[in-house]
């Protein structure tokens, strides 16, 4: 099976080649065949690998596809390797597995989109670079990888560029997380150069960093670390550059889904996890990475109680999700982080698709203040929409409250960096999100429908199955089984995907750590799956060597499951805070809203955060690129009249001198150039054999000369 690892991201990278180049051609049926279909057998063959994987001893978990040598430099060597461990096994199931229910569902919600084929073809592409992200052996091919879901996501976020917001959506995306790669470049630049000059050894492959990390200073490490650390706050929207994640719900909401479940934001989340032999030894850039994921997960909280969007409310929630997987690999639980990471993917993609099956259903409605009542209308989207929302809620039973609790839990109690203010933090954020989320089904499915005729949000976008655009309460519709059997699927996912990780104190054995645990064997000194448990600082639990729980691990356990009562119960209270608000004094919101005008328009408006970047970095940046160019153009202007005797420079109104007579000029010239050069040797092809004659006695009389002069 290990020859066969470049398979799985090969071909989607077929079926976007082949539906970008032809697709037009072959027909909507055909290229949904070729879009959903490979990824379908990359699924397949992602299961193969981890039952194969599966039957290995847990020590020697890992397969590794080495295709072809990319680079080699003296002692440098990289190849194009393809690595499957636990860690990249989950990652290719969730990757394959989410993004083909997103793809079947895009056939019928891009029905009528006259870019159908480009739509599938840059979808293909994108999960294509996420496999190969998750996949590579070393950090090169990650980067490849990382940058080109980057590239996926301007493409996808303004596929409907035509509007002037969807275009500046996807610029505002690709150019956020440019920022952030270029923190995650240095890191990588700086990672190789310190162990190549420590060690001897230059190399990027992950393996050889393991085995060499602990050459360079720890200093270096921490700087490394929060290096590649901003690249992931780009890719992953932490603060201060999640602002590109609300605007790109501009693009198609099946982008959305996949943006938000199984690519793209992951990334940050998973390059920590695979580095972790790196930030294990750096508890300063772990603090860092924990305390900027439990902060984002209230701060983008809180901005989702008052988003009338309903994709708007999703953006800050997967926001506010991946903080809290943030924190859970900030304090060194990994595999929590992971394990959440593979829950919300189920809960966010059926967030995400039910949110599309409403906008499709009401003819492309997005402000739930206009809904209300499509319960009766819409009742798979409904069913399937709150399962999700009781999953992302942490409701015990369903995949969302595992894994959140573990985050929590070990936010409290880990050895590396575990706090009760992180944890409480933490309850807090759980506790924002029922309250916004259950607000949003609340209004959206509940009460007085006010869908009014009028004109739609998207008329271009949204168009029922006839083509024909549906904008009142008289054509609201449940949506195609196309649409509707992808959310049911990822409702049944939504409850038993967490199964796997039930903790030791509710009587499960948390398979999917112990699954993991050879891949994050520098968190704890892991040995041949053997991982002792080092004793926090708050000594919530030690280590004894008799086969009866001591006073401590019993004071463990039930300082557990008191925790996870506590945030149960404040779960709980936000549901029938929200039920009280929103169901039984409707009323109430905008009385509030008004009595707090000045916190409420401060959460409506995002905090100013996008104004504040505006006003202090794209204005004063924009000043200093006029101000440079003016300055410039004058000097070259001045410099040139000084120079030339009766010299004249003629300045174009409209752009700089730099611009139009220098870098145009120059290209220009050019051109001009091999335009007269052409020219001139056209005209000694006149076709008569005298001249050519001419010129061959000529050319043998020259070359006699410099032979007479030069070098006899």
């Amino acid at each position: 099976m290990e020859r066969y690892l470049w398979l799985i991201p090969l071909l989607p990278a077929i079926g976007a080649v082949i539906n970008l180049l032809i697709g037009r051609f072959l027909g909507k049926r055909l290229v949904s065949v070729i879009a959903c279909g490979t990824v379908l057998v990359s699924f397949i063959l992602s299961s193969i690998v981890l039952y194969h994987l599966l039957k290995l001893p847990s020590e020697n978990r890992l397969i590794r596809d080495i295709v072809y040598t990319w680079i080699n430099s003296g002692t440098l060597n990289i190849n194009l390797t393809f690595l499957i461990d636990p860690l990249s096994a989950i990652m290719i199931m969730v990757v394959t597995g989410v993004s083909f229910v997103i793809h079947v569902y895009s056939i019928g919600y891009m029905a009528n989109d006259k870019r159908y084929a480009r739509y599938f073809g840059f979808l293909n592409l994108f999960v294509f670079a996420m496999l190969l992200l998750v996949t590579g052996d070393n950090l090169l091919l990650m980067f490849v990888g990382w940058e080109g879901v980057g590239l996926c996501s301007y493409l996808l976020i303004g596929f409907w560029f035509e509007k002037k917001e969807n275009a500046i959506a996807g610029m505002k995306a690709f150019i956020v997380n440019r920022i952030g790669d270029f923190g995650f470049t240095l890191g990588i630049l700086l990672l190789f150069w310190s162990i190549g000059t420590a060690s001897g050894v230059w190399t990027i492959n992950f393996p050889e960093l393991r085995a060499h990390i602990n050459v360079i200073p720890p200093a270096t490490i921490t700087v490394i670390a929060i290096l590649l650390f901003i690249g992931a706050t780009g890719k992953s929207a932490q603060i201060p550059l999640y602002v590109w994640l609300p605007d790109a719900m501009a693009g198609p909401t099946p982008v959305s889904a996949l943006i938000h479940a199984a690519t793209m934001v992951t990334a940050g989340v998973y390059m920590i996890a695979r580095m972790n032999f790196l930030y294990i030894l750096s508890p300063t850039a772990m603090l860092i990475v924990a305390i900027v994921g439990v902060g984002t997960a209230v701060y983008a909280g809180t901005i989702g109680l008052v988003q009338n969007d309903i994709k708007k409310v999703l953006a800050y929630s997967t926001i506010s999700q991946l903080g809290y997987m943030f924190l859970g690999v900030g304090v060194g639980a990994f595999a929590a982080g992971i394990f959440h990471l593979m829950t919300h993917a189920f809960f966010k993609a059926l967030l995400f698709l039910g949110s599309g099956s409403v906008i499709h259903g009401t003819g492309g409605e997005q402000d739930i203040r206009k809904m209300g009542g499509l319960k009766k209308y819409m009742p798979i989207t409904f069913w399937t929409f709150l399962i999700g929302t009781l999953a992302i809620a942490g409701i015990p039973g369903l995949s969302g409250f595992f894994s959140k609790d573990e985050i929590l839990w070990k936010a409290f109690s880990s050895a590396h960096g575990g706090h009760w203010i992180l944890w409480l933090a933490g309850v807090l954020g759980a506790g924002l999100t029922a309250l916004y989320m259950f607000r949003l089904v609340f209004v959206t499915f509940f009460g007085e429908n006010r869908l009014a005729s009028g004109v739609m949000s998207h008329p271009d976008e949204y168009r029922d199955n006839a083509g024909h655009t549906t904008h009142d309460k008289s054509h609201i519709h449940e949506s195609p089984p196309v649409m509707t059997i992808p959310l049911i699927i990822l409702a049944i996912l939504s409850i038993i995907g967490g199964y796997v990780g039930i903790p030791a104190v509710l009587g499960g054995s948390n398979q999917i750590e112990h699954f993991m645990e050879p891949v994050f064997a520098s968190e704890s000194g892991c040995k041949n799956g053997v991982c002792p448990i080092e004793p926090p600082s708050n000594q919530l639990h030690s280590l004894t060597t008799t086969h009866e729980p001591s006073s401590a691990e019993h004071h463990s356990t039930t300082t557990e499951i008191l925790l996870m009562l506590i945030s149960v119960v404040v779960v709980l209270f936000s549901i029938f805070t929200a039920y009280y608000l929103y169901i039984k004094k409707s009323e109430l919101p905008a009385q509030i809203a008004q009595k707090f005008s000045g916190l409420y328009n401060l959460l409506l408006n995002k905090y100013y955060v996008d104004e504040i970047y505006q006003i202090i970095i794209v204005n004063n940046l924009l000043r200093l690129n006029n101000f440079l160019a003016h300055k410039i153009d004058l000097g070259m202007i001045d410099w040139l009249v000084d120079n030339s005797a009766r010299g004249t420079v003629r300045v174009s109104t409209d752009s700089g001198w730099v611009d139009y007579r220098l870098v145009d000029g120059a290209v220009n010239t050019t051109a001009q150039g091999v335009l007269v050069g052409g020219d001139a040797m056209r005209r000694t092809q006149t076709g008569l054999l005298k001249n050519y004659l001419a010129w061959a006695v000529g050319g043998t009389i020259v070359i006699i000369i410099c032979f007479l002069l030069f070098v006899i």
